[in-house]
């Protein structure tokens, strides 16, 4: 029989799931790229099932499964940069930047994720914030190292 608590506590954990897993596995992807991305993920997500009743409590359990993920990744990850992407083959014209793959991989692993969560998927600093569990500030300074980074690294310059 099922009772009330187990039910209620079934449809927390429902929403949380709607408000989280893309973010948190956008940004692991963001992290350790595609196939190791998404495997942190699903790991991080079966974790939050498990133990809901104590992640159900907590203030930000979004950056805490991002953590979850981040200690699943590591049997995971390869020993090569997993953001390098090559451009369509059936195209002449880049789809973006061409040295663009080797600027990120030259940035740490902190500032790689925060630009392509802010850049390359969209993400407002604050929700950035929560997924990668640190303070806006945090993010926006790793994002404004990373951007003279880039800028130094391709050789442009932001003003139009």
């Amino acid at each position: 029989m099922v009772t009330a608590s187990t039910t209620e506590l079934e449809k927390r954990f429902s929403t949380f799931l709607g408000d989280v897993e893309e973010r948190l596995r956008r940004a692991l992807i963001a992290r350790y790229g595609p196939e190791v991305g998404r495997e942190a993920a699903a790991e991080a997500l079966a974790y939050a099932w498990e133990h809901w009743v104590k992640l159900d409590k907590m203030n930000n359990p979004g950056g805490y499964l991002y953590r979850v993920g981040q200690s699943r990744a590591r049997k995971f990850r390869s020993k090569t940069r997993p953001l390098r992407s090559d451009p369509p083959a059936d195209t002449t014209e880049p789809w973006f930047e061409p040295s663009l793959a080797e600027s990120l991989d030259r940035l740490s692993s902190k500032q790689r994720t925060a630009v392509m969560m802010i850049h390359g998927y969209g993400h407002t600093f604050e929700e950035t914030a929560q997924a990668l569990g640190v303070t806006r500030s945090t993010v926006q300074r790793h994002v404004d190292r990373a951007m003279v980074k880039l800028r130094t690294d391709l050789e442009v310059s932001d003003v139009v």
